[in-house]
C-alpha cells in the first residue's frame, strides 16, 4: 500500500498513546489532513499487540500502513512493542514512528537498535506539536512508499 492514496482507500494509521490530551490532539490534526486516513487508538502496549494480532475481540482489526508509538505506556511499554512488532513475520515492516516526550539519547538509541523507522520528540507547546504531527503526515502519508500488505 503506497502513502499517496488515491480513489476512496484510505491510509490506516495505529496511534498507541495514553495520554487522554495527546490522543484528542493528534486526532484533531489529522482530521485536517489532505490525506484521507482512519486513526485507531490503542491505550497501552498489550491493547496495541492485541489488534495487530487480532486476538479477543480485535478480531476485525484492520493491519495498519503506519504505527506512531509512544514509549512510555502501561502493562507494555513501546520498546516492547516495537521488539515484539519486529519479530513478527506479519508485522515486521510496518513502519513505526516513535513519538515520545523523551528526548534521552538512550532511548533514541535503544529504539532504532530495535529498528524504529524514527524518533521523533513531542514537543511542549502547541503549535510546535500540531507542526510534528502534520509533518509525520506529509512524510509518512504523502510521500513515503508503505510496505504493500
Amino acid at each position: 500500500m503506497n502513502g499517496i492514496k488515491t480513489g476512496t482507500s484510505q491510509v490506516e494509521i495505529l496511534l498507541v498513546e495514553d495520554n487522554p490530551a495527546d490522543v484528542r490532539l493528534i486526532k484533531e490534526t489529522f482530521k485536517d489532513f489532505k490525506v484521507s486516513n482512519n486513526l485507531t487508538v490503542a491505550r497501552d502496549g498489550m491493547e496495541a499487540m492485541a489488534m495487530l494480532k487480532k486476538e479477543g475481540q480485535y478480531l476485525d482489526s484492520v493491519k495498519p500502513d503506519v504505527i506512531l508509538l509512544d514509549l512510555n505506556l502501561p502493562r507494555k511499554n513501546g520498546f516492547e512493542v516495537l521488539e515484539e512488532l519486529r519479530m513478527d513475520p506479519d508485522l515486521r515492516r510496518i513502519p513505526v514512528v516513535i513519538l515520545s516526550t523523551s528526548d534521552s539519547e538512550k532511548d533514541v538509541m535503544k529504539s532504532y537498535d530495535l529498528h524504529a523507522n524514527c524518533f521523533v520528540t513531542k514537543p511542549v507547546g502547541l503549535d510546535e506539536f500540531i507542526k510534528i504531527v502534520m509533518s509525520i503526515e506529509n512524510f509518512w502519508l504523502s510521500v513515503v512508499k508503505l510496505p504493500p500488505e
